[in-house]
């Protein structure tokens, strides 16, 4: 190499450094119980944005990892900066973006898609077979009231079957739960709790009972839309974007390795989820043709138009890619 060459060369890799130490040396990112949050589980247990960051010759950054529930409780803990990435419902983040455009210090923006799956109302009283069945003692649990992702697809589901001027109908009876606790309630059949709106596993451990029976579905007004996504604080993103870029190769990476490998993306859940399942029972989830994970967010207009028309936001987006960043944009989202 000639001295030109080798001049070249160095300043080349100085610069890298240099638009690499510009990017965060910390992320903390959160992610749910069940399956929906899988992609994330198997991200941390298999360190992979670790190993991201690393090919794209960034520094090594501190990677930290919380546990968090319910759409209320995740928008609070980013709102307090105790968050850069989290997985959510994407109601939740509907809700906060809407609340949040246009204050430079709060705005958030989606990262990804993450998953579907087959979310269903579960009930323990016989006399109960359909939303019109509640009465004001039939006690509902959700991870959180009025924006989590089981308490907006609720009111979906009542606004289809009572009018959307009715869409509240059932608010006055839900709480907020944790999803192993409302699993629990519903369960012993010695609480107020009647129901519980729950994703995999819970969903499939309560229905296992026979006391436990569907009274509905999410899938019967969404069909396979996706119901949680990954979001961000805006100035995180736009600040960091090569460790942004590092994280959705990531996400596609344990994606791949849950279609490629479900053995291995079971065992990761097992590590890490709350619930107390076999290892044949995660496989048989994992690959449940009703569950699928892809960081192209499908549907979340769905979620934007409906909470824009019942007054839960006042401002919806013209098209989904005004909610994500940039890396999205030419996805073929919805």
């Amino acid at each position: 190499m000639n001295r030109r060459s080798l001049l070249a060369a160095t300043a080349a890799l100085t610069t890298r450094r240099a638009w690499a130490a510009n990017e965060t040396s910390a992320i903390r990112l959160s992610h749910g119980y069940g399956i929906l949050y899988l992609p994330l589980m198997v991200m941390r247990d298999r360190k992979l944005l670790e190993g991201q960051l690393d090919r794209a010759g960034l520094p090594p950054a501190a990677v930290s990892w919380a546990l968090f529930d319910g759409g209320n409780v995740i928008n609070d803990a980013m709102l307090a900066g105790a968050l850069d990435i989290a997985g959510t419902g994407a109601p939740g983040f509907v809700t906060l973006w809407a609340k949040a455009r246009g204050v430079a210090r709060a705005e958030v923006v989606g990262v990804a898609g993450l998953s579907t799956c087959a979310l269903s109302l579960n009930c323990n009283r016989p006399n109960i077979v359909s939303l019109a069945d509640f009465g004001p003692n039939d006690k509902i649990a959700l991870p959180g009231i009025k924006t989590s992702l089981a308490a907006v697809v609720l009111q979906m589901l009542v606004a289809a079957k009572f009018g959307q001027a009715n869409y509240a109908k059932l608010d006055s009876v839900t709480v907020g739960l944790p999803h192993p606790e409302a699993y629990g309630a519903l369960m012993s059949g010695k609480t107020e709790i009647a129901a519980h709106f729950a994703s995999p596993p819970y969903s499939i451990l309560e229905l296992k009972d026979p006391r436990i029976h569907k009274v509905v579905a999410a899938s019967d007004v969404l069909g396979d839309g996706t119901l949680d996504v990954v979001f961000a604080p805006r100035r995180f993103v736009d600040s960091n974007p090569r460790t942004m870029a590092a994280f959705l190769a990531a996400l596609d990476e344990a994606n791949a390795l849950i279609a490629a490998k479900p053995e291995q993306a079971a065992e990761s859940f097992i590590r890490l989820a709350a619930a107390k399942m076999s290892a044949a029972d995660v496989l048989a989830m994992v690959s449940d043709p009703d569950t699928k994970f892809d960081t192209t967010p499908h549907g979340v207009m769905a979620y934007a138009n409906f909470m824009k028309a019942v007054g839960s936001i006042k401002q919806a987006p013209a098209v989904w890619s005004d909610m994500f960043m940039a890396l999205l944009s030419a996805r073929p989202g919805s």
